[in-house]
């Protein structure tokens, strides 16, 4: 299918020094063939920030030329055409998009001419109501009651007219296909609009099924979503865990407040989203934004900012609409996350299990507020599916903390000199020849005495999630061993502050220093020790489980393959993984030495409480006020029962706190799971008994 776009080799930011009327003739043909594959196709070639970057060039050049600005600029639209694939349904209130501000300074620019279009003064300015809520990355929707019962969905479409998705919306279980409201609260006909989304965990789990079954996976959840949507079998759609939260409605008599509507869309059987809050002021929302944005990758959904709306609804009416977005809200976007560089190479490391990792090497670029110029290419297999090639112009990744990612490459900037990139034959640190086991993912350096596996194996074992030994990093582990006083981790505890004292970059107190961090981590609880083993497969929640379960390591080493897979959450694949790693000789050496350095090997503790909960599960959500998260999950398994992270048809309850998660909540709601308080959460400890 032609997209109309431009040329394959075309770059992504063409030459900006062309005249004016090119310049904009050049933007509006990049920006459409974006938009169509954005908006048609879900199957974005650039990230949002770098459409946004050509749309406001394009804005501000118009601004600069007014005689070059048309109306069918791009700059004027809201979405994109109606795919001919579904019905058209046209809206009777326009969906609109959002005007964005990326900055206080901005923020406080919106609001002065607020101020300046209603003629307030400060003080009403800065007592005025405002809703904040986050801007969730989805897909917007309309959905149409009559008499309280659900009859219509669509998606936004150009902002006039959508497509009919009602059939596939119909399966989203956070829709009620019934209003659980008097029809006179809202009058015969009702509209919602809202934003549907697919939690990050329904997304990696839909990515799994798809790599499993051969098929293409998706590149984020919003597409995963926009293509789950927009599936001619609904059936399709039924499987893909879609969620929505609601934020707006228009009824009659309509509300007053914007705060008003949402308390209606709750007892109406809608999930709002439970980050949305009443502030006053641009002070106090700027603050919301802030908050959020540092708390961003703690939600189940992505959001790219949040969005402001005034509370006051009958300052809507007087405050009007521009051509494409409403003056009584602003959309604040948060730093990218995505951003398209080059790819200068591909090179390959050696991890402590003797993993060989693709990387990328690139053209540094300012990705999620910090400059990248590495990222993980995960596999073999992900480098041969994402098909990038040294000197391609690729998508950047970068959520919160996580590694880099290269998402795939934008083809239409291609050089016709492209050449596949072939995984090297043998190891780039020893020269041995790596090994990909049949059935495996992965390609690994078997050689045990890898100089690139023994620095990785003994930073792990130092680092803060396992043995958490201060000052112990690669770069000092790299030094030990070219001094020839460290081969395995059991070495660290030989260590004395003569030796140390006498390398470079040593003094007498960074040396006492060390061997004092060493001789504390001898006592660190047992699951940090099962992580620092680096056994494949066992990361905390396992080594916690394993911990808890068995008790000690010589229960765990001695347990059987069988014995080990019946633990509640480890499993057959993992059983099999912590049973090879101790049936090898070396790895039972090193735990032995370990052993006689006095490193603690846990002990089994016996719960003397009663076990009221035994084949009980029990899952936690939000904030509690007499329990964290982990108490309570403590509480849980000290009398039997189990606490996983997750809600499923095996759930004897739900405790709910503050904020609770939206997605958890509505999936308790779908199964019938009983949803507790705190108050009935005691009394289950005590009793065992729901109430």
């Amino acid at each position: 299918m032609s997209t109309g776009g431009p040329e394959p080799g075309t770059p992504i930011a063409p030459d900006p020094e062309l005249p004016p009327a090119e310049r904009v003739r050049e933007l509006r043909e990049l920006i459409a063939h974006h938009s169509q594959l954005y908006h048609e196709l879900d199957a974005p070639e650039i990230p949002d920030a770098d459409y946004d970057a050509l749309v406001d060039e394009l804005r501000s050049l118009e601004e600069a030329h007014p005689e070059l600005a048309t109306a069918d600029s791009p700059t004027q639209a809201v979405g994109a055409p109606a795919s001919p694939l579904f019905p058209p349904v046209r809206h009777r209130v326009p969906m609109m998009s959002l005007d964005k501000v990326v900055s206080l300074e901005e923020l406080l620019a919106w609001g002065a001419r607020v101020q300046r279009l209603l003629g307030l003064d400060d003080e009403a300015t800065r007592e005025m109501d405002l809703v904040c809520e986050p801007k969730i990355d989805g897909l917007s929707i309309s959905i149409s009651y009559e008499a309280g019962r659900f009859v219509r969905a669509a998606t936004r479409g150009d902002g006039r007219v959508g497509e009919d998705v009602t059939e596939n919306v119909r399966t989203i279980a956070t829709v009620p296909l019934e209003l659980a409201l008097d029809p006179a609260e809202v009058g015969e006909e009702m509209e919602v609009r809202g934003e549907v989304y697919l939690p990050i965990r329904a997304f990696e789990e839909l990515n799994e099924r798809q790599e499993a079954a051969g098929e293409k996976v998706f590149a984020n959840p919003r597409n995963a979503a926009a293509g789950s949507l927009r599936q001619r079998d609904p059936k399709v759609t039924a499987s893909r865990a879609l969620a929505m939260f609601a934020y707006q409605a228009e009824t009659s008599p309509a509300m007053s407040r914007q705060w008003e509507m949402l308390e209606l869309l709750r007892r109406a059987g809608f999930v709002v989203n439970p980050e949305t809050t009443l502030v006053k002021g641009l002070e106090a929302a700027y603050a919301y934004c802030k908050q959020l944005e540092g708390r961003r990758h703690d939600l189940d959904y992505e959001i790219d900012g949040a969005v402001i709306k005034i509370d006051d609804r009958s300052l809507h009416d007087r405050l009007g609409a521009t051509s494409h977005a409403p003056r009584w809200m602003i959309a604040y976007k948060f730093p990218p996350e995505e951003r398209t560089t080059v790819l200068k190479a591909i090179m390959v490391s050696i991890g402590r299990t003797g993993r060989a990792t693709p990387f990328a090497v690139l053209e540094p670029v300012k990705v999620g507020g910090s400059t990248v110029s590495l990222a993980s290419l995960h596999n073999e297999d992900q480098v041969a599916q994402k098909d990038v090639r040294p000197g391609d112009t690729v998508i950047v990744r970068k959520a919160g903390d996580v590694i880099p990612e290269v998402v795939g490459p934008v083809l239409s900037a291609r050089p016709g000199s492209s050449e596949p990139w072939h995984f090297p034959a043998n190891c780039p640190v020893c020269g041995e020849p790596l090994v990909r086991l049949d059935g495996e993912a992965d390609t690994y350096c078997v050689n045990l005495d890898c100089p690139g596996q023994q620095v990785q194996r003994i930073a792990h074992f130092a680092s803060r999630g396992a043995m958490d030994i201060e000052g112990l990093g690669e770069q000092r582990v790299r030094q030990l061993i070219e001094a020839g006083l460290v081969v395995d981790a059991a070495d660290l505890y030989r260590l004395e502050v003569e030796q140390l004292a006498g390398l470079e970059g040593f003094a007498m107190l960074s040396a006492r220093n060390l061997v004092g961090a060493i001789d504390a981590s001898r006592h660190r609880p047992l699951a940090n020790l099962l992580v620092a083993l680096g056994i494949r497969h066992v990361g905390g929640t396992v080594a916690h489980t394993l911990a808890s379960e068995l008790g000690d390591l010589d229960a765990i080493m001695s347990a059987s393959e069988e014995e080990l897979a019946a633990t509640p959450g480890v499993g057959s694949i993992i059983a099999a993984s912590v049973a090879r790693f101790f049936a090898n000789e070396r790895n039972r050496q090193v735990v032995e030495r370990l052993r006689e350095a006095g490193v603690s090997f846990g002990v089994r503790v016996v719960s003397d409480l009663p076990q009221v909960l035994a084949g009980k599960s029990v899952v936690v959500t939000g904030t509690l006020e007499r329990h964290s998260r982990e108490q309570a999950e403590e509480a849980i398994t000290a009398r039997g029962g189990k606490s996983p992270g997750s809600v499923s048809a095996k759930t004897t309850a739900l405790v709910v706190g503050a904020s609770p998660g939206a997605a958890k909540l509505a999936k308790a709601e779908q199964l019938g799971v009983p949803i507790l308080d705190e108050a009935a959460f005691e009394r289950l400890l005590e009793t065992g008994e729901l109430p």
